[in-house]
C-alpha cells in the first residue's frame, strides 16, 4: 500500500468506519437467500414441492458455478468499479428472491441458485473484501476483517430470526414462506442502495504519462500478476488449510449427539453457538490478537495451528464415551465450543495477510478472487472425506479419524504459515 494510499485513509478516518458498517451490513445479508434451505427446509419442501435431492442439487449447483466463475473473477473484479460492483451484485439478488418468492419450477430454482452464486460469490465477495483491505493499512488489517466477521455474525442473527418471526406471524404457511423471502429480498436490495450511496469510486489509474489505463487491459494485467504471485498463493494456501480445519467442526454436532448423547433440545442451540456464536466471539478476538499481541495476522495463524495441534490431542485423550455415558454431555461441548472458537480467530483474519506481503492495491480484487477460489475450495471434497469416516467407521472410530485429519491439517498449516511469514520478513527488508 502506497504512502499516498495511507494519507488517504487517514483523512478519510470518519467515512471510512461509516462505510465499513455498511459493508458489514451486507456482507451479513447478502448470503441469507442462498442459504434460505438453512431456515426454511421444510417449508421449501411442501410449498415449492422440491425433494430432499433437488435441495442438493440446487446447492450443488451454486458450489460447481462458484468455483468455475472464481477463475473469471480473478478478471472481472479489477475491471469495474467496487462500487458498483457490490452494489448491483446486492440489488440484483434482492431481484432474484422476489423470482423465488414465485415458487418457479424445480429448473427455475436451480437456474436462481446458479445466478446468486455469480452475483454472490463472483463478483460480490471478492469486491467487498478489497473494499474492506483498502479501507486500512497494515496495523489494522487483522481489526478490519475480524470485525467483519463479528458483524456479520451479528447481522446474520438479526435477519435471520426476522425472517423467522415473519413466517410464524404470517402463519407458517405458502403465503408466509413468500413473505420471509420478500423480506429477504428487500433487505439485500436496500444493502444495495446503500452501497451505491456510500461506497466510493475506485481511484482512476494512470500510466506515467499521466493518461488513464484502459481498465480491461489492466484487469487482465492484474489477473497475471495475480496468478504469478507467490505471496497471493501462500496466503490462499495458509486459508486453504484453515478452511480444511474448520469443515471438520461440523462433525462436533453428530459427535456430541452419537458419543455425548447430547439432548436433541440441546443440539439446537449448540448449532447456533456454533455457527453465529463463535463468529461473533472469534472475530474481534482474531483481529485483535493479529493487530496487538503478535503484530501479524500470518504469525497468529501460526500460533493458532499449533495451539490446535496441542488442544486437540489433548482431546483424542479424553475418555468421551465414558464422560457420555455418565450425561456429562456439558463438558465435550465446552471442549468442542473452545477448539472451535480457535479456529474462528484464524477463519476471521486468513485475508489479513495479503497487505504484509505487499499485494499491490490496484489488483486486489484478482488477488481476492484467487485467493477465494483456492481457500473455499475444501467445500468440495472435505466434507466428502469427513463424513465418509464417520459413516465408514461407526462410533468413535470414525470421530477419532476426523480429529487426526484436523490435527494433520494443522500441521500442514504449520509450514505453510513459515513459508508465509518468511515472504512478509521478506518484503519487510526490501522496505
Amino acid at each position: 500500500m502506497t504512502q499516498e494510499m495511507k494519507k488517504n485513509i487517514v483523512k478519510a478516518a470518519p467515512n471510512r468506519w461509516l462505510v465499513f458498517c455498511i459493508l458489514t451490513l451486507s456482507g451479513g445479508i447478502a448470503f441469507k437467500l442462498s442459504s434460505m434451505k438453512d431456515m426454511f427446509y421444510v417449508p421449501m419442501q411442501e410449498f415449492m414441492g422440491l425433494t430432499n435431492t433437488q435441495i442438493g442439487g440446487a446447492m450443488s449447483m451454486y458450489g460447481t458455478v462458484q468455483t468455475i466463475g472464481l477463475i473469471a473473477g480473478i478478471y472481472v473484479c479489477d475491471m469495474f468499479s467496487k462500487k458498483y460492483m457490490i452494489g448491483g451484485s446486492l440489488i440484483g439478488l434482492g431481484a432474484v428472491g422476489v423470482y423465488l418468492s414465485t415458487f418457479p419450477g424445480y429448473w427455475g430454482f436451480l437456474a436462481a441458485f446458479g445466478v446468486m452464486a455469480i452475483l454472490g460469490e463472483v463478483t460480490y465477495w471478492p469486491v467487498l473484501l478489497k473494499a474492506i483491505r483498502l479501507l486500512g493499512d497494515e496495523k489494522t488489517q487483522g481489526r478490519m476483517f475480524g470485525f467483519l466477521e463479528m458483524g456479520r455474525g451479528i447481522v446474520d442473527v438479526i435477519i435471520a430470526s426476522t425472517a423467522l418471526a415473519i413466517f410464524s406471524a404470517m402463519g407458517e404457511g405458502s403465503a408466509a414462506l413468500r413473505g420471509g423471502l420478500l423480506f429477504l429480498s428487500a433487505a439485500t436490495a436496500a444493502a444495495g442502495v446503500l452501497c451505491l450511496i456510500f461506497v466510493p469510486n475506485d481511484e482512476k489509474r494512470v500510466d506515467a504519462d499521466g493518461k488513464e489505463v484502459n481498465k480491461a487491459q489492466a484487469a487482465f494485467g492484474g489477473m497475471m500478476q495475480a496468478i504469478k504471485n507467490v505471496d497471493i498463493w501462500a496466503v490462499a494456501l495458509n486459508g486453504f488449510t484453515v478452511y480444511c480445519i474448520y469443515c471438520g467442526l461440523t462433525y462436533f454436532i453428530p459427535f456430541l449427539n452419537q458419543i455425548y448423547l447430547l439432548p436433541a433440545t440441546a443440539v439446537g442451540a449448540y448449532g447456533i453457538i456454533n455457527q453465529y456464536g463463535l463468529k461473533m466471539v472469534g472475530g474481534p478476538i482474531g483481529g485483535f490478537m493479529s493487530d496487538k499481541v503478535h503484530h501479524s495476522a500470518a504469525k497468529h495463524i501460526r500460533m493458532g495451528f499449533v495451539v490446535c495441534i496441542v488442544a486437540m490431542a489433548l482431546f483424542l485423550m479424553v475418555p468421551h464415551e465414558a464422560l457420555g455415558q455418565s450425561g456429562k454431555w456439558y463438558l465435550g461441548a465446552a471442549c468442542t465450543l473452545l477448539f472451535g472458537a480457535i479456529v474462528f480467530t484464524m477463519r476471521a483474519v486468513f485475508f489479513a495477510p495479503m497487505d504484509e506481503v505487499k499485494v499491490p492495491a490496484e489488483i486486489t480484487g484478482a488477488a481476492m478472487s484467487l485467493a477465494s477460489l483456492v481457500i473455499y475450495l475444501p467445500n468440495a471434497f472435505a466434507y466428502l472425506i469427513y463424513g465418509s469416516f464417520v459413516d465408514k467407521y461407526p462410533g468413535m472410530t470414525g470421530f477419532r479419524i476426523v480429529f487426526c485429519i484436523m490435527i494433520a491439517w494443522a500441521v500442514v498449516g504449520i509450514f505453510v504459515s513459515t513459508f508465509l511469514i518468511s515472504r512478509i520478513k521478506k518484503h519487510q527488508k526490501e522496505g
